[in-house]
């Protein structure tokens, strides 16, 4: 009697060839349309909004800031620039609107490197989701701090004595311009808060950048009465721009070539760094 006996190797199952858990749930997910897009964005907007709400800390610097910095500016520099702080104040609000707008937009990259060192967005890898939700979300839910911001400005500039000369349709205008832009150079910060290390490196950067460009314009004196290499930077910087922009329409309700300057400055903002934050967001996942 003879027994034949099978190869071992023959015998031994193959193991599985090893798969990408983050590979395979991205086949079996559908492809986001436009309108899937959109309602994901307004889901993360809600989502950021609520967070406000439980965290009412968040609303200190946009409600502090436009009242605290209007007040000092106004009685510190009020006398020295223009004589006296009634006369002051039509060349101050709109800078004080635009510096408040643009210091509160910078802390969307903050706290979109704190959501990512904290794993929140880790938890958006494997759910069926634009990758672009996550990040224009947020921003769509800080509209509404850069409006509180720049109603408050207004409201106490108001108080202090200023009359815009372009009444409600101009300030109206002013506001929604400020907002606009400060919506789009967030995006600036929203990519910095992709490729910084930590949060409090997002608001480093964040302030050796804005601050130059916000003290080095026309927002709190006039250009002419700086030097000329300085006047010709100022006039070049594109917050001058907005604050040119927002001037001629509270004060004087007229819409002139600087709005136009401002809201093209914006457009070009988004078109280079929407797509740089979306493609640094990917490469966290």
């Amino acid at each position: 009697m003879t027994t034949v006996l099978d190869d071992p190797t023959a015998a031994r199952p193959r193991p599985a060839p090893a798969t990408d858990p983050a590979a395979a749930v991205a086949r079996t997910r559908a492809r986001v349309g436009v309108g899937d897009t959109l309602t994901q964005i307004l889901a993360m907007a809600w989502r950021a909004l609520k967070k406000m709400r439980r965290n009412p800390e968040q609303f200190f610097d946009v409600a502090l800031q436009p009242l605290l910095f209007t007040a000092m500016f106004a009685y510190v520099f009020g006398g020295a620039i223009s004589g006296d702080v009634h006369s002051y104040l039509p060349l101050l609000i709109p800078g004080i609107v635009a510096q408040t707008v643009l210091t509160t937009c910078m802390a969307t990259g903050t706290q979109l490197r704190e959501d990512m060192d904290k794993g929140v967005f880790d938890r958006f890898r494997s759910l069926p989701m634009s990758r672009l939700a996550p990040l224009a979300g947020p921003m769509v839910a800080d509209l509404l701090r850069y409006l509180i911001a720049a109603s408050l400005t207004y409201v106490m500039g108001l108080i202090l004595g200023y009359r815009p000369g372009g009444g409600v349709p101009g300030v109206l205008g002013a506001i929604l311009l400020a907002v606009l832009t400060g919506w789009a150079i967030a995006w600036a910060f929203t990519w910095i808060g992709t490729v910084a290390r930590s949060a409090r490196g997002v608001q480093g950067i964040s302030m050796m950048i804005l601050f130059p460009l916000t003290f080095l314009s026309n927002a709190f004196v006039p250009s002419r009465t700086m030097p000329g290499w300085l006047e010709s930077f100022t006039k070049a910087n594109p917050v001058s721009h907005l604050v040119s922009a927002t001037r001629d329409l509270a004060n004087n309700g007229v819409v002139t070539g600087q709005v136009g300057w401002t809201l093209l400055t914006g457009l070009v903002v988004v078109v280079i760094f929407m797509p740089l934050s979306v493609a640094s967001y990917k490469r966290h996942l």
